[in-house]
């Protein structure tokens, strides 16, 4: 593990979102989920997830995520990922989202 200075992790913009859409993206290679993810003050934006596994689209209508606001935007499969939604690899190399155990307002930045 390296270490990096505070300075570093300021520069990423982590903020709080809710997912409003979610639906197969079907030209991706391996399964994949287009979200459309209010961001409050930021609006609405686009990711393409890998999360099919553990979710089903109907299923993550309303759910809040931690996303990865300030990537430069990547075209993935047909669609324009402007966001990253965060979470970690299970025991099976499923992805398992990052959430909070109270809502929070959309667009709020990690602190």
């Amino acid at each position: 593990m390296s270490l990096i200075e505070w300075a570093d992790f300021e520069k990423v913009e982590l903020r709080v979102g809710t997912i409003v859409q979610a639906e197969p993206n079907e030209k991706a290679r391996k399964p994949a989920y287009v979200l459309t993810i209010d961001l409050g003050e930021m609006g609405q934006k686009k990711s393409s997830a890998q999360i099919t596994d553990h979710y089903e689209p109907e299923a993550l209508i309303g759910r809040q995520v931690l996303c990865v606001c300030n990537f430069e935007p990547k075209r993935i499969a047909g669609v324009k990922s402007e966001v990253l939604v965060t979470g970690a690899h299970d025991e099976e190399n499923s992805v398992v989202l990052a959430g909070f155990d109270h809502p929070v307002p959309n667009g709020t930045r990690l602190l």
